[in-house]
């Protein structure tokens, strides 16, 4: 049976996933060392509220508060045997906000790295991080997650160990690695080298690409790098709305709606199909970038020199970000 994401992008040029979920979090009374993912059981209604939101705004994607819902994560709270409570609910918020906008948009569950550093490199076997993910995952799809959303990944074999979860359980999934200025992510993986990857794992992924890192041209400039792999599945853009910085004592990113609008019109016009933000992207940047994809006539494909010219032109234009 075809799943809610492939008919949806065989049916639009682009969706549009949501914004950030931790930082918006922050600024909505989260302390600095709580874990967000446990706000599903003790603040349900901020949470819902700002899938809700989200929605509002234009997002066809919403992805569930379980980012840190792995149990290696939840360790650091001390609530690593609540995996499965965690991760349920965070669906079920998620399902509740869809249900209540009366239109069609996917619920994500949300996967990021398990926090602890792979073999050889570190301590982490591949066969402990298929456990530690599938046990995730099977919360998520019991809780009504529609895909499972596997994001700021920094190692090959943690993206394989995130594959070989999503086929246990039977759910489509979508993989994202951060990468660093340099181009590559933290444990040295470049663009080209994850779509080479992508094709070869035994269950891959409906869609793949980029999300958090430093900020739009940086993410726009590795996403380019796909290009050399000759993968051919739907690219994803989901990068932080730039640099943060404290105002008022909450956490905003210089990046306005303007500049992340901007970004959006770049990526589609490169070709990308799912196109949102990571972190400090608001609902308010989400509502710009999704006018401006309606909006604005489809150009040629950006080179370099276009993206960095225009997304710096867009960030002089528009100045700090209040949002």
């Amino acid at each position: 049976m075809t799943n809610q994401l492939s008919r949806m992008l065989g049916e639009r040029p682009w969706l549009l996933a949501d914004g950030a979920m931790g930082t918006n979090l922050y600024n909505m009374g989260l302390v600095h060392g709580q874990a967000p993912d446990l706000w599903n059981d003790s603040h349900p209604d901020k949470v819902r509220g700002l899938h809700r939101q989200m929605i509002a705004s234009g997002a066809d994607i919403i992805l569930t508060n379980s980012f840190g819902g792995n149990a290696r994560r939840l360790r650091v709270s001390g609530a690593e045997s609540r995996v499965a409570e965690v991760n349920l609910g965070a669906a079920r918020l998620a399902r509740e906000a869809v249900a209540a906008s009366g239109r069609a948009v996917i619920v994500a569950g949300s996967m990021g790295p398990t926090g602890e550093i792979m073999t050889p490199v570190g301590h982490l076997t591949e066969t402990e991080a298929t456990e530690i993910f599938t046990e995730q995952a099977q919360a998520l799809k019991r809780g009504g997650a529609d895909i499972l959303w596997v994001e700021t990944v920094s190692a090959i074999e943690e993206m394989r160990a995130a594959a070989r979860a999503a086929q246990t359980v039977g759910l489509p999934w979508c993989g994202m690695m951060s990468f660093e200025p340099g181009g590559r992510s933290m444990m040295g993986v470049s663009p080209a080298q994850l779509g080479a990857l992508i094709d070869r794992l035994p269950y891959p992924p409906l869609a793949y690409g980029a999300n958090c890192g430093t900020g739009p041209a940086e993410l726009l400039l590795a996403l380019s790098g796909f290009a050399a792999s000759g993968n051919e599945r739907p690219l994803i853009a989901k990068p932080n709305a730039g640099v943060p910085r404290y105002h008022d004592d909450g956490l905003l990113y210089d990046a306005t709606p303007e500049v992340m609008a901007e970004f959006a019109v770049l990526a589609r016009d490169m070709g990308v199909r799912i196109i949102g933000g990571c972190c400090g992207t608001t609902p308010a940047h989400l509502a710009a970038m999704r006018d401006a994809l309606i909006r604005a006539p489809r150009g040629p494909r950006p080179s370099t020199e276009t993206i960095m010219a225009r997304i710096a032109a867009a960030m002089a234009a528009s100045g700090p970000s209040d949002e």
